[in-house]
């Protein structure tokens, strides 16, 4: 599975080969990347998808320097599972914090 910035669709995209599995959008405000969605295939959905596509998000946004607001429910609950991992990069004005 690759995990890939489509900056013309603001999504990041997961593909296993050359099909889409999976994606999670965003817009953009200042340093912050605000995550808006997340949907998985149905035929991918319990293989791991979500997760790994929202990891590699995050560690994408991690190496930019930028922040992150999870508005995305989804997102959201990645990053209270993986706080040691993740909660750093949680905008601290975003008022869902």
């Amino acid at each position: 599975m690759t995990v890939t910035d489509a900056p013309d669709r603001q999504r990041y995209e997961a593909h296993v080969g050359d099909v889409l599995a999976g994606f999670t959008r965003y817009t953009t405000e200042g340093a912050a990347v605000i995550f808006t969605h997340t949907e998985v295939e149905p035929q991918f959905e319990g293989e791991g998808v979500g997760s790994t596509l929202v990891a590699g998000a995050l560690d994408d946004v991690r190496r930019q320097g930028r922040k992150v607001v999870p508005l995305c429910e989804f997102v959201a609950e990645y990053i209270q599972k993986h706080p040691v991992r993740y909660g750093d990069l949680v905008d601290p004005g975003d008022p869902a914090s």
